[in-house]
């Protein structure tokens, strides 16, 4: 069988990933720099790949140029929790709606690592450290998976959570990482339950390379939700904010005829939400629902930075609806075959025009 099989039921990509391509750690207990992880870099137009390493990105971009970036940091979001008879268990907190209500994630303990939950539904009030609660409300969305939920904890949510939490962590991952491993070096604002991983390899140097060559650095703030990497299911409602600055510098890079490329799938559909009549991007302060598939296609990101992600996933969906197929699973294959490693501490992507 090729590494390369067809779609789930979705019409998601679907492939085989060896588990030595699962990046267990990050490339810094290889031996490695942030930005030497490699870079896979494909053209959509003719379908040439060039292997090259994350420290020579600004040789790929041309003055004029905008890369955009997501500021959000990632918080310590993964909770231990019981129930009232003491069972154990693992709550992952999503996204803050209001107050003290959040979408969460409880999770089930299993050998050494936590799955999703099963069977009868969790009871609805569980203990955290130090007289600290959650009491689940009801579910969220049409997965199973998700909840809203009241955390009652002394104090600041999010100073709580800094001396209580950790980060998140699936099964690929065997052992925790400080939150620092977890966090992209131009964060400016904690928020995202997940590290916005495809901007992981920038350093300062790389940031100072590209703005000595011209090209444009620019933010916007989308606080990702949990991913679930076995939950096939469909992106949820993120907040976001692309600062009127960002969508006026996009524009007058799509006017000089210059590519505006995304730093991650969160940016896409933070970008993509800001696009409005004719292709021009506006500020957005708020929420997205937006989900870009190939069926909606893209009005105002030209080109990605992304990283390699699982089989059948909804990100496949929009590299797809930049890529096209046939180039997506060309691309895959490739990488797979070359030893590019995935997931958040793997290695990067680049697709340009």
């Amino acid at each position: 069988m090729s590494a390369l099989a067809a779609g789930t039921e979705l019409s998601r990509l679907s492939f085989e990933l060896p588990a030595a391509l699962e990046a267990a750690e990050p490339p810094e207990a290889r031996g490695l720099t942030r930005d030497a992880v490699r870079m896979l870099v494909s053209r959509v137009g003719t379908g040439e790949v060039v292997h090259s390493t994350f420290s020579m990105l600004p040789a790929f971009l041309d003055e004029g140029d905008l890369a955009v970036v997501n500021t959000s940091g990632t918080i310590p979001a993964a909770l231990d929790a019981s129930t009232p008879d003491g069972s154990p268990l693992v709550v992952h907190l999503s996204t803050w709606i209001d107050g003290r209500r959040w979408v969460v994630e409880p999770r089930r303990i299993a050998d050494g690592s936590t799955e999703r939950w099963s069977g009868p539904p969790p009871p609805h009030r569980l203990t955290l450290a130090e007289g600290a609660s959650l009491a689940l409300e009801s579910p969220y969305g049409a997965g199973g998976r998700l909840w809203t939920a009241e955390l009652q904890v002394p104090g600041r949510a999010l100073t709580w959570l800094t001396v209580h939490g950790r980060p998140i962590r699936y099964r690929h991952v065997p052992r925790p990482w400080p939150l620092s491993m977890y966090q992209n070096v131009y964060v400016t604002e904690p928020g995202s339950a997940e590290m916005p991983s495809a901007g992981r390899p920038f350093t300062a140097e790389v940031v100072t390379r590209l703005v000595a060559k011209g090209v444009g650095v620019a933010p916007v703030v989308l606080h990702t939700g949990v991913a679930s990497l076995e939950a096939d299911e469909l992106p949820y409602p993120e907040r976001l904010r692309v600062p009127a600055p960002t969508a006026e510098r996009m524009n007058a890079a799509h006017k000089r005829g210059q590519r505006v490329v995304a730093v991650g799938t969160t940016v896409v559909r933070a970008l993509e939400t800001a696009a409005g009549p004719g292709g021009r991007a506006r500020a957005v302060d708020g929420w997205t629902d937006v989900v870009v598939t190939p069926e909606r296609g893209v009005a105002v990101v030209d080109g990605l930075l992304t990283g390699w992600h699982e089989s059948a996933s909804s990100h496949l969906l929009l590299l797809e609806t930049i890529a096209g197929r046939r180039r997506l699973e060309s691309w895959y294959a490739e990488a797979i075959a070359e030893g590019y490693l995935f997931h958040e501490f793997g290695d990067v992507h680049l697709i340009l025009p």
